[in-house]
């Protein structure tokens, strides 16, 4: 079945690019304003010492780009950009003025924040699809970075609920299942109800929450970037504001964990779910204006709401074929 209904693009708006789509925006805008003329040659060792990326990074780049039409095959090594009607010209990249001020911020930082964001959305777009083992040598020759990086940033991610280390030191990408999230919003249920109950909910940042979602647009659709904000917003104005420490960090861990499911969902281009951020409206009214208690039996039934719709939302993915672009470094398992 065709997953052409599917805009990723869309559906990952407000999210950073990853260092591939931010290397073909640099290309393209270089273009665009007539730093790499039509012909000039392009090849991936050169521009991957230029920009400071790996080759593999360099390379889906160009896939992009030649996906757009704006870079060309031809019979010599690399591709070419679009339009030249001579001779391809090669060019030593290292002398071609370019303007670099595009660049993603993440190129500076240290390497595990480099390449966090990325891995984190690919293991988010498999999460649906079925059992992937995450290979180690794969993500460290993607990105020209050693394997004790890669083993950082997927301790990271394990804290996320994205990944499992097996017995056999086996990294593991577990599909998203109906049961777990149940699971998950059960948890919820026990672990921010009582959250709630005990904490003294911050009613500056709630009342200011509330004003946000009453101006919402009903028509406009939401980005995922924005809908995660609001409803972190409520969690840690109301649940996160327990005295009970250990509360809030069980309570925190399992939210992480339902987060990367919802971002897999978000990754297909399902919809922001306005219903909840209603519901929050509603229980913040409450917390102003009635008892704990009343407020704290509304959650309860928001996040039983909440679980019946995400199972819903995961039942439309069950029409949708795998994507064929996963990372190289996700093998079904």
């Amino acid at each position: 079945m065709s997953t052409a209904i599917i805009d990723r693009n869309d559906a990952t708006s407000g999210t950073p690019a990853t260092m591939f789509e931010a290397a073909a925006s640099l290309l393209r805008s270089n273009i665009e304003a007539g730093h790499l003329l039509a012909g000039f040659v392009l090849q991936e060792s050169a521009l991957a010492e230029r920009l400071g990326m790996s080759r593999a990074t360099v390379k889906r780049a160009f896939s992009i780009l030649e996906d757009e039409g704006l870079l060309t095959r031809f019979s010599g090594r690399g591709l070419v950009v679009a339009g030249g009607c001579g001779t391809p010209q090669r060019v030593d990249l290292r002398q071609v003025e370019l303007d670099l001020e595009g660049l993603d911020d993440a190129l500076g930082q240290p390497s595990w924040h480099r390449i966090y964001a990325e891995v984190e959305r690919e293991l988010s777009r498999s999460l649906i699809f079925g059992r992937y083992r995450v290979i180690e040598a794969m993500i460290a020759q993607e990105y020209d970075i050693s394997r004790t990086v890669v083993r950082d940033v997927l301790g990271r991610l394990q804290e996320r609920g994205l990944v499992q280390k097996t017995q056999t030191s086996r990294w593991i990408v577990e599909p998203l299942t109906a049961q777990r999230i149940k699971d998950k919003f059960e948890l919820r249920q026990v672990l921010e109800v009582a959250a709630l109950k005990s904490g003294r909910a911050d009613q500056a940042s709630l009342q200011h929450l509330l004003d946000e979602i009453r101006s919402l647009d009903p028509v406009e659709r939401l980005s995922p970037a924005r809908w995660f904000r609001l409803e972190g917003c409520f969690f840690e104005a109301a649940v996160m504001a327990t005295p009970n420490r250990d509360l809030a960090r069980f309570a925190e861990l399992n939210r992480r964990a339902l987060d990367a499911s919802q971002l897999a969902l978000f990754s297909l281009g399902l919809p922001p779910d306005l219903q909840t951020l209603r519901e929050i409206a509603t229980i913040i009214e409450l917390l102003q204006t009635g008892p704990v208690s009343a407020a704290a039996d509304l959650l309860t039934t928001h996040l039983g709401n909440a679980m019946a719709r995400t199972i819903a939302q995961l039942k439309i993915t069950a029409i949708i074929d795998p994507p064929t672009d996963l990372a190289p470094y996700l093998s079904p398992a």
